[in-house]
């Protein structure tokens, strides 16, 4: 058991409000909490939270950093599958592997 004296007093069925309404019990070392935010009015956990870019946050670091659309190259419909890589070409005579001396 833990050592008597030293530690506060636990409360298993501590009362949380939020804006004045019993939102739930849980443990603690005060009898009632009172919170601003809980997942039952928390707009990520309710669903309604909405991501708004307000600032422009992207157009301004294009403007910041001078860069303009890129577009982008159109598909040709004759180069239809995979795309072949080539080998990269070896410089000098010497074989592969080996160095020069």
């Amino acid at each position: 058991m833990a050592k008597a004296g030293i530690h506060p007093e636990w409360y298993p069925e501590a009362k949380v409000y939020c804006n004045g309404e019993l939102v739930m019990t849980v443990g603690s070392t005060k009898p009632q909490l009172q919170v601003d935010v809980w997942s039952g009015n928390h707009p990520f956990y309710t669903g309604t939270q909405k991501i708004i870019d307000t600032e422009g946050r992207v157009e301004r670091f294009m403007r910041k950093y001078g860069m303009t659309e890129v577009e982008m190259p159109k598909a040709d419909a004759t180069n239809v599958g995979p795309i072949k890589m080539e080998a990269p070409k070896a410089e000098g005579k010497a074989a592969k592997g080996k160095k020069k001396k």
